[in-house]
């Protein structure tokens, strides 16, 4: 007889608006093991978005986000279950029965959670510059009398600044849904609503695990409104759009491909940045798409120069959700979602499963918050006999990410395909 399993629901929410506190220098092991998990979560960014392209229309996610969830759950993880998580979000964990585990591995899995905590704290600590607002908040929401290890409920809250809240799934499921969704409003400042949807709790719901990042930056260099004018935009089958095409000469990283442009637009303080992906053929982000890997994209960050460019960019605004069950499956992770998996280490029981993966996110880009200081409209010196400016015009689609420079992370990535269309 199939044994009936308690289910928990894992829950990921980010919001960017239009669009960072340094690490202090660690000793070299620590800053080797940050780096190990900042390279993990960037393969897994990439890994990610392989799976979601497929979906038609624009795309926007924080893989950044779904990784910290996933994070918080590996932690109450055992055995099998836990080996597949790490090895399909590139959680550098070593397994616990190797006794000489390779060197890009950490050890322990504890030395895991503390390096990926000192990678969300540096995030965190942003805002307090007040140049902009960053932030990434946790929580986890608990059976009202269910008894989690006090182990894993302090490890979540030391190393992910995530507290238990004790709710009623049994017979108030609704309220609970209620409680949480009003969290995710307010962490995201109201640009996610309803991440739970009706009917995803039930009574026999235990746990559910959120996260929620918010972002709200200004550009470097800003784009003055007089500037933005009605453009066509090409879409992928040569149909035309018109949309409202930012724009400004400036110096910005730059390079180019046979095949396509990268822009990197900074926001204030240089600590984060939008990167653009702009393939040459209005129809070429779908090949583009197919040679975007983790080996691809640190050569073409190599190859970026300073150089003055004229740019065109669309304001867009998107928002997408997910249901990552399937996704997270393909990717390696299958006992979790089934009466195998082993989350022992938050119950001490064998009697949980993930019954969900929510993912929603939201992202506006305009020509707003921009400090004036930094813009430089000209470039003294430049004459006639010098070549003229090369111009990345992203007037059909192209794709793009969000990258904090102080740890390396990609916080976000996304495409446009028609700004357009309705967010």
């Amino acid at each position: 007889m199939k044994t009936i399993k308690n289910s928990f629901i894992l829950l990921a929410a980010m919001t960017l608006v239009t669009s960072a506190f340094a690490f202090e220098e660690p000793p070299a092991k620590e800053d080797r093991e940050r780096q190990a998990i900042v390279r993990g979560n960037n393969r897994f960014v990439l890994e990610l978005y392989a799976k979601l392209r497929d979906k038609e229309g624009n795309l926007f996610c924080s893989p950044y986000s779904i990784s910290t969830a996933v994070a918080m759950v590996c932690a109450g993880a055992r055995g099998q279950t836990e080996q597949q998580i790490a090895e399909a979000m590139h959680f550098p964990i070593a397994p616990a029965a190797d006794p000489a585990p390779p060197s890009n591995l950490l050890p322990r899995r504890e030395q895991f959670h503390r390096r990926f905590r000192d990678v969300m704290d540096s995030l965190n600590s942003r805002t307090e510059k007040g140049a902009y607002e960053l932030h990434v908040a946790n929580a986890l929401w608990g059976q009202r009398g269910c008894r989690f290890y006090k182990e894993y409920i302090e490890l979540v809250e030391t190393n992910y600044h995530g507290r238990l809240t004790e709710v009623d799934f049994i017979t108030a499921a609704e309220r609970a849904r209620e409680t949480i969704n009003t969290w995710v409003e307010k962490q995201t400042k109201e640009k996610i609503k309803n991440l739970i949807p009706p009917g995803a709790l039930d009574r026999l719901t235990r746990l559910v695990l959120t996260n929620a990042i918010y972002f709200k930056g200004s550009w470097a260099s800003r784009f003055e409104k007089e500037g933005t004018r009605q453009a066509p935009f090409t879409l992928t089958g040569g149909d035309k759009v018109n949309v409202l095409m930012m724009n400004q000469t400036e110096t910005f990283n730059y390079m180019q491909a046979e095949d396509f442009q990268v822009l990197e637009m900074p926001y204030v303080e240089n600590e984060l940045s939008m990167l653009i992906f702009l393939p040459k053929q209005f129809d070429g982000l779908n090949e583009f798409e197919r040679a975007l890997s983790f080996e691809n994209l640190s050569e073409w960050l190599m190859k970026l120069r300073k150089t003055k460019v004229i740019a065109s960019i669309p304001r867009f605004k998107i928002t997408s959700e997910f249901a990552l069950t399937d996704v997270l499956k393909s990717m390696g992770i299958k006992d979790a979602f089934s009466d195998k998996a082993d989350f022992s280490a938050m119950t001490g029981m064998k009697d949980l499963y993930i019954s969900a993966v929510l993912h929603k996110a939201y992202v506006d880009v305009t020509e707003e918050g921009t400090e004036a200081a930094a813009a430089t409209g000209i470039v003294v010196g430049i004459t006639s006999v010098q070549p003229p400016p090369p111009t990345f015009r992203a007037d059909h689609p192209f794709l793009f990410l969000i990258r904090d420079n102080l740890t390396g992370s990609i916080l976000f990535i996304g495409r446009v395909m028609n700004p357009a269309a309705a967010s």
